[in-house]
């Protein structure tokens, strides 16, 4: 099974030595202690989104991590998207599952959702493995989901912008067909933009034709864990 990547922050291990190290701190519960660290590592990510965005990221990442709620509710979404992101890397080990905030990047690549060249209809082999990423989805209502669709640099950028989205559009539609919300979904057509491998070798181009999934959670999931953690 692929390994699940899981982006930590640097400076977090830190942050959290110096609020177990301090004196008065140690006469805190962990409820108290989390929700601390948690508010902290709310606004560290916030200035990374807005580094992220400044320099042109925003993708899959970038919607992510503008979800990030932190404090006790935001480590209560972690846990159920870390348990989200097993199911799907058991579901489709083909898939890339990220870990990032409080949501997860979801990158299926042409082993996984493979499009005809010039094409934005799913062939038989890309049903079959969304077909396995249904069962997850279904089972994690609470959560809201973008498409990014994403073209080689093979022919002209506003071609693939729209052939992008196109293809973005085939997979929410597809998903759509076996029973899923559409209200979850959106849709944004990427190009050529935010490249993951060289567009100089068939090998790379490949990597670069791919679909990228934003999870993150609904207005549900974070007043529920608001709830539970007692705000």
């Amino acid at each position: 099974m692929k390994k699940i990547t899981i982006y930590i922050l640097i400076g977090m291990l830190s942050i959290g030595s110096l609020f177990t190290s301090c004196e008065s701190v140690k006469n805190t519960n962990k409820t108290q202690r989390g929700a601390a660290i948690g508010a902290v590592a709310g606004g560290v990510l916030g200035a990374v989104l807005g580094n992220n965005i400044g320099k042109g990221g925003n993708g899959a990442i970038g919607a992510v991590l503008g979800g990030v709620i932190g404090g006790v509710a935001g480590g209560v979404i972690g846990n159920k998207m870390d348990k989200q992101a097993r199911e799907i890397q058991t579901a489709l080990p083909g898939a890339q599952v990220e870990r990032v905030g409080e949501g997860i990047k979801l990158t299926l690549g042409e082993n996984s959702v493979r499009f005809d060249t010039n094409k934005s209809t799913l062939t038989t082999a890309a049903k079959a493995n969304l077909d396995k990423l249904v069962p997850v989805f279904q089972s994690y209502a609470d959560t809201d989901i973008v498409i990014y669709g994403y073209t080689d640099i093979t022919g002209k950028p506003e071609y693939n912008l729209t052939l992008s989205e196109q293809r973005a559009i085939s997979v929410e539609k597809y998903l759509e067909s076996k029973g899923l919300n559409m209200s979850r979904f959106k849709m944004v057509g990427m190009g050529i933009a935010d490249p993951i491998a060289t567009n100089d070798s068939p090998e790379g181009r490949s990597q670069n034709r791919r679909v990228e999934f934003a999870i993150t959670a609904n207005e549900k999931m974070v007043e529920d864990a608001k709830k539970q953690a007692g705000n």
